[in-house]
């Protein structure tokens, strides 16, 4: 059996502050002060766009505080699915950090936007599609 694949995504914003970056270009820039501090490491994986928003996939890593522009290459742990179909790639330790980090980020989406965590399977399917649709003719 061979090794789950691997994402390569950047953080953007900071477990615990408020200053939000994006992915431009090839690099992170300022983007705008939020009224909250994010409750995990947030970022993207860029050139893997999302049809819910025309975006980078959204990406989140649970544990310690990671800087802006930290860059990690590692398989899923899960799936962040919302209604809206803006899902959020997860990483780190589902198991772990079950009692803190994924219930945080839970508690960060209203209950509108219908917040579950799904596992690896799911995080790995939902991905694989997204890049068929990259390669798709007519795509």
């Amino acid at each position: 059996m061979s090794a789950p694949r691997e994402w390569a995504g950047v953080v953007e914003w900071t477990r615990g502050t408020v200053d939000r970056w994006v992915w431009r270009g090839g690099e992170v820039v300022p983007y705008r002060r939020e009224p909250w501090a994010a409750p995990v490491n947030y970022g993207c994986l860029p050139g893997l766009p999302n049809p819910a928003d025309g975006s980078d996939v959204d990406a989140v890593w649970l544990g310690e505080a990671l800087p802006v522009g930290t860059r990690l290459t590692l398989p899923p742990a899960g799936l962040l699915h919302l209604a809206d179909g803006d899902h959020k790639v997860i990483f780190g330790n589902l198991e772990e950090h079950h009692g803190g980090d994924l219930l945080a980020l839970l508690a960060w989406f209203g209950p509108e936007r219908g917040a579950q965590v799904l596992g690896p399977g799911e995080a790995r399917a939902w991905l694989a599609g997204l890049e068929g649709q990259q390669t798709a003719p007519g795509a």
